[in-house]
């Protein structure tokens, strides 16, 4: 089953994808909204969508390519306050993302910490069923105001030295009245990293977090994360200057997701009822690891298999703000 975030003149709606087209549902502004709906009615999200589907039928197609009235949001989000949507993700999780850090770092030392963070993850993150593995690496990107949509820019900032595509499928969770998360789905997303400033030193790594992301357009309520083959590729002037073939999932992955899981949701604050969480599970390759540097108006593509239509970005380098940003006493 999956969904997809709409707004148009009349305000926002969720819509369920039938390809070639979207049906919507009724009395649902936001996925959010829903989820939480279906939990204080003790139904399963997809029987909750099985219950609101209307009569009301809109071509894909030109919603998909941003020719029509109604606009594609971020797969999920917290429209009414975006500050209860924590965005976050777990690196060092694939071996090419692995090797792609440790030849940014491989002069400093002859074994760098990326390659023994990995080790760390082969040996231990994938622990018997009821038990706590090793702990992954983790980072934060924002609140829910850095998401973006299939269609909308991510941004490179005038002080950031770069910005790259990174390739990921994301959890969504929900945490429910009693504090307990709920996966309410899964979505393709690119996580956008400023790779140059993380190549200067591995302790750079949450300064290149670029905090604009993308994720969508789609939301995949039961997707299969054994496995997930895929692609991204990057588009120049309408042409593709650059692809690779990637893989996702548990079976691609040095942490099994029950253990990412734990290690996110252990932390208290991450618990808080009402919250939604938006968690990137690293990439297996980007173009960046292949010596390419991205141009204003590139486009980047990312889809796996299993994961709805492919998510599309355009690349914006903002202009340099008027001067040093100071602070002045309240």
């Amino acid at each position: 089953m999956r969904l997809v975030q709409l707004a148009g003149l009349a305000g926002r709606r969720v819509a369920l994808v039938e390809e070639p087209v979207l049906r919507l549902l009724e009395g649902c502004p936001s996925i959010y909204d829903l989820a939480w709906r279906c939990l204080h009615e003790r139904v399963s999200l997809k029987d909750g969508v099985e219950r609101r589907k209307s009569a009301q039928l809109l071509d894909y197609d030109p919603v998909y390519r941003g020719r029509s009235e109604w606009r594609i949001c971020p797969s999920a989000d917290v429209p009414s306050e975006p500050s209860r949507c924590l965005v976050s993700g777990t690196g060092l999780t694939h071996k090419a993302s692995a090797r792609n850090r440790d030849s940014m770092h491989a002069a400093a030392q002859s074994i760098t910490d990326s390659t023994r963070m990995y080790e760390l993850g082969m040996a231990g993150g994938k622990p018997a069923p009821g038990q706590a593995g090793v702990a992954p690496e983790w980072f934060y990107k924002g609140c829910g105001t850095v998401l973006r949509a299939h269609n909308e820019p991510l941004t490179v900032p005038a002080f950031a030295e770069d910005g790259g595509e990174e390739p990921e499928i994301a959890g969504v969770y929900l945490i429910d009245p009693q504090g307990a998360p709920r996966r309410i789905g899964l979505t393709a997303g690119n996580e956008f990293s400023d790779h140059l400033l993380e190549r200067q030193n591995y302790l750079y790594l949450a300064a290149s977090k670029l905090r604009t992301c993308a994720i969508g357009p789609e939301l995949v309520v039961d997707g299969d994360f054994g496995l997930a083959p895929g692609e991204v590729s990057i588009q120049r002037a309408g042409a593709v200057i650059w692809s690779r073939a990637i893989q996702t999932g548990e079976r691609a992955m040095c942490h099994s997701l029950a253990n990412i899981e734990h290690h996110h949701f252990k932390f208290e604050f991450h618990r808080r009822p009402g919250d939604l969480h938006v968690h990137f599970f690293g990439a297996d390759a980007f173009s960046f690891g292949d010596g390419l540097r991205l141009a204003d108006g590139d486009v980047m593509q990312v889809r796996f298999d299993g994961f709805g239509r492919a998510l599309q970005n355009p690349l914006s380098r903002m202009p340099p703000p008027p001067g040093v940003i100071t602070v002045e006493p309240a």
